[in-house]
């Protein structure tokens, strides 16, 4: 695997996180709202993660390229396969003085926990740290590479 590919995972891993928190803050910004109705309601949504697992030859073995076999190299990664909207039943709460309330008096609150998504947002920034050090790493890599030529 060069270390262009391992960049590249790395930055699939990152774009990941990113949008994983970015969801999460949008969750918790809503955490809050409160509707008249349950269609109107925020519901919490989450990114759907797929792995990307592409296989391509790289190069072939013989003399002068005459191609007795072929390697496969994989390239993986990480893609954001959709966001999706919990189906956890939203908050109905009985407030019949509250400007929002409906007929019956109640108000409807986003399904969001408060305490998950903060877990979830401290679990993303790992990760996506944990991407940026892998990056790193291969960055380091290479210029120690290119050291040796001198």
């Amino acid at each position: 695997m060069s270390l262009f590919n391992i960049l590249d995972i790395a930055g699939s891993g990152m774009m990941a996180q990113n949008v994983r928190l970015n969801t999460t803050a949008s969750n918790v910004a809503n955490a809050n709202s409160v509707s008249s109705s349950s269609g109107d309601t925020y519901r919490a949504r989450e990114p759907v993660f797929a792995a990307r697992l592409e296989e391509f030859a790289t190069h072939q073995h013989g003399p002068h390229g005459a191609g007795i076999s072929k390697e496969l190299e994989a390239l993986g990664g990480v893609s954001v396969a959709g966001i999706v909207e919990s189906n956890k039943p939203l908050i109905q709460e009985y407030a019949p003085d509250h400007p929002m309330a409906n007929e019956e008096g109640y108000i409807f609150k986003p399904n969001v926990n408060v305490v998950e998504e903060m877990a979830n947002m401290i679990s993303a920034s790992r990760s996506y740290q944990a991407n940026v050090e892998v990056a790193d790493a291969a960055k380091n890599l290479a210029k120690q590479t290119l050291r040796l030529g001198k």
